[in-house]
């Protein structure tokens, strides 16, 4: 079965930050709920310092940082909120009638990465469309998340019959499906697993969508993204220029970690991350991050390990009960967002992506890409490195190319 609704409003949609009421500030006040309501990113830009992607949060609340704001300026704060409400489409240079159409399918959405992923995509204005796929869950999932005040219309399909509607007419396709990683698992003993479901799943976007973006989630990435590029290949449809492996995350870390390490803002912050999305082939330059930091190479060393092993952290914290489920939903969200600005024209459009490249040796390999209306318009070269990086590049590159092999070898099988 397949559960559809339609948002209330599909033009006059916000952006928002998350922040969450403590119990004393619940919204239990006259004037709360709708500044609740109204409350949108043009003014959260004003109020914190920090930066977020356009379409992070729906529920932001004044009071939690200002309990003390008398009623009047809260007035005040709805008001300006309310005159500027669709301001974020106009700095598109869009008007909220001329946002172009786009759909997303999650092929996963009811998973531990899924169901997150789903409500970021609900929220981000630029989809008009959310379809979500899954073997089970999905119409639980798609009830859930349409009731969301957002632009976008929600469908949830269930099961293999239902793929190929889910699908149809997708502009980008976001493939966090597959089995999670376990305490002592490591991305490789995903494989066989994982890479049956993808190639499964890119052979129904070969049938119904050949032309969308794909943005490759499912782990080992390495080896995933090749097996996708060789299902497209013969079914006569691979475009290397909209295939993805999506190593965002490994970007955020890196920032995260950076400015932690320099006491920085981590919203002003930039490290590409090049090379794979497993462990010795993730190669963050911090040599070329942004602000300069006085770091020794012992601390650029100890960064490094920590980015490399940032999945391996988290499956530990939560004890053989998750892995990164949040932190690789949001990474994937600002991803299929950048995607999205790309096709809608945006120009200078920058992210970190897995691809089909030639700026090594490696027949696929992560850099700096721009994005635009056809997926990937440039690949950006590595630019200097620094001596420990143009080690750690050669390091890496043995164990990134039998990846990929790997992945080409089990695409190939009948």
């Amino acid at each position: 079965m397949s559960y559809v609704s339609k948002a209330e409003s599909s033009s006059n949609y916000r952006n928002y930050h998350p922040i969450l009421l403590p119990p004393q500030l619940s919204c239990n006040k006259k004037g709360v709920d709708g500044l609740l309501e109204t409350l949108n990113s043009e003014l959260a830009h004003h109020l914190f310092p920090f930066k977020a992607p356009s379409f992070f949060f729906p529920f932001l609340a004044a009071s939690a940082f200002f309990p003390k704001m008398r009623p009047s300026m809260f007035r005040s704060v709805k008001s300006a909120v309310a005159r500027s409400s669709s301001a974020h489409v106009a700095r598109r240079g869009y008007s909220s009638a001329s946002v172009p159409e786009r759909k997303v399918a999650v092929l996963g959405a009811a998973g531990g990465i899924g169901q997150p992923l789903a409500l970021l995509m609900k929220l981000n204005p630029l989809v008009s469309r959310l379809a979500l796929y899954d073997i089970a869950g999905t119409p639980g999932v798609a009830a859930d998340v349409s009731h969301i005040n957002s632009r976008s219309e929600v469908a949830g399909y269930m099961g293999d019959d239902q793929l190929g509607k889910a699908l149809e007419g997708s502009d980008v396709v976001i493939i966090p499906a597959g089995v999670p990683r376990k305490p002592g698992m490591t991305r490789d003993d995903l494989f066989n697993i994982n890479a049956g479901i993808v190639k499964s799943l890119c052979a129904a976007i070969a049938k119904y969508c050949p032309h969308a973006l794909v943005n490759m989630i499912s782990n080992p990435v390495n080896s995933t993204v090749p097996i996708a590029a060789e299902v497209f290949k013969k079914a006569g449809i691979y475009d290397e220029k909209r295939l993805f492996g999506v190593t965002t995350l490994d970007v955020v870390r890196a920032k995260t970690f950076y400015a932690g390490k320099a006491n920085l803002n981590v919203a002003e912050v930039n490290v590409p991350v090049v090379g794979g999305h497993a462990g010795i082939t993730i190669l963050p330059l911090f040599s070329q991050a942004t602000p300069k930091a006085n770091f020794s190479d012992e601390d650029i060393k100890a960064l490094t390990k920590r980015t490399q092993e940032g999945g391996t952290e988290v499956v530990e914290a939560k004890a053989g009960k998750g892995s990164a489920t949040l932190s690789m939903a949001y990474a994937g969200a600002i991803f299929a967002d950048a995607c999205l600005k790309g096709l809608n024209g945006v120009p200078d459009v920058v992210e970190c992506s897995y691809v089909q490249s030639t700026i090594t040796d490696l027949p696929f390999f992560a850099s700096k890409v721009r994005l635009g209306k056809n997926g990937v318009e440039e690949i950006l070269g590595l630019g200097p490195l620094s001596d420990f990086e143009k080690e750690s590049l050669e390091t890496l590159k043995p164990e990134l190319l039998s990846s990929i092999e790997k992945g080409i070898k089990f695409a190939n099988q009948s």
